[in-house]
Order: structure tokens, then sequence, then C-alpha cells
């Protein structure tokens, strides 16, 4: 009984100072479960701080890794057969992406697929960064592939290959929450001021 009521004060007084408590993290919590954070700038960060969670994950960091060598797995090892980004994001000419990944999973050997599977720009690495450090990239045009903030929404809310990451298949571990969710919050982001978080 004692517990049950220490633990009602302590989430009355998180309430109060408008903390706001992420959802677990395979879930993504929703732009509305944010209102109490009054500051736009704080909520704005809020927001991307969630969105951290899929930029983080292995689903998306494996394919915008720090080096030219993709990674794999839920551990993020790196790439066997070793592959390589190569000028154009889809593999040296000796070892194209194309050769093993096709347009859809081959469950059987546990080979992930897409018609348009490859790597992310060089410039858009984010394994290994911090939610504070993705915001920055992301929002540069110098080093997301040239998008406007309005262009990461259609990116990361409607581009099937990111899609992907929410529907791996095998015994991939999916990015938290859904597609459409995590566009939500891109969007709230956005329409928040675009604030990195600290």
């Amino acid at each position: 009984m004692v517990s049950l009521a220490a633990a009602a004060t302590a989430s009355m007084l998180l309430a109060a100072a408008g903390a706001v408590l992420s959802a677990p993290s395979g879930t993504l919590a929703a732009p509305a479960s944010f209102a109490s954070i009054a500051d736009p700038t704080e909520r704005s960060a809020a927001y991307f701080s969630e969105l951290g969670k899929v930029l983080t994950h292995p689903r998306c960091t494996n394919c915008h890794p720090a080096t030219d060598r993709p990674r794999q797995g839920d551990a993020a090892r790196p790439h066997q057969p070793p592959v390589f980004r190569g000028p154009d994001g889809l593999g040296l000419a000796s070892l194209r992406c194309s050769i093993c990944h096709g347009s859809s999973n081959f469950e059987p050997a546990g080979v992930p697929g897409h018609p348009e599977w490859h790597l992310a720009p060089a410039e858009m690495a984010w394994e290994g960064k911090a939610p504070r450090e993705i915001c920055a990239q992301i929002k540069d045009p110098a080093r997301n592939g040239g998008r406007s903030l309005e262009d990461l929404v259609r990116h990361i809310g409607d581009d099937t290959l990111v899609g992907w990451a929410w529907h791996p298949g095998g015994d991939r571990t999916p990015a938290p929450g859904t597609q459409q969710e995590a566009k939500a919050l891109v969007e709230a982001w956005i329409k928040s001021g675009a604030a990195c978080p600290n």
C-alpha cells in the first residue's frame, strides 16, 4: 500500500513538473503525450528524442553506418560477406547489393530484401551518434541527402525502403513503433521548430 502511494505521488510530481516519460523502448509515444511540456523548444526536442529511438536502432544504423561497410542483425555485426558501399551506395562493381538482396526478403537464407536495397550516403552516417548529433545532421541539407525538412517527413514516413525497418522479417527486431507513428513525430518536431535535444 505504501509503495503504491509513493508511486502515485512520484507520478503526480513528474506530471506537475511537466515531465514526460517516453514510451517503452519497443514503442513510440504519440505527439499528444508531450502536450504537458509548455515550452515549444523543449517539446520539439522531446519529439526528436522519442524519434531517436528509431534513428539509433540497428534497423536504421545498419544502413547508415559510420564506415563504408554496412552492419547486419540486431547486434550490428560487420556485414558478411565483406561488402562495401561503392560510389553509388549499391556496392562495389564486383559485388553489388542486388547480387544477394532481391526485391523482398528471402527467408530460407535470412537475407533481407527490397527493390531499392542500398546504403545511405556516407554523409548520412548515424552509427554511434547520439540523437542530438543526428538531429543537427538531419537538418543540414549538406549532410541529409539534400532534403528539406518536409522531404524528411516523406522519407521517414512514406519511403518503403525505410518502412522495411518496421517489417524486417526473420528474427530481426523491428524498429520501435510504426512508420506512421514515426512520421507523426517528425511532423510534430518540424511544426514545433525542429529543435534538437541537448
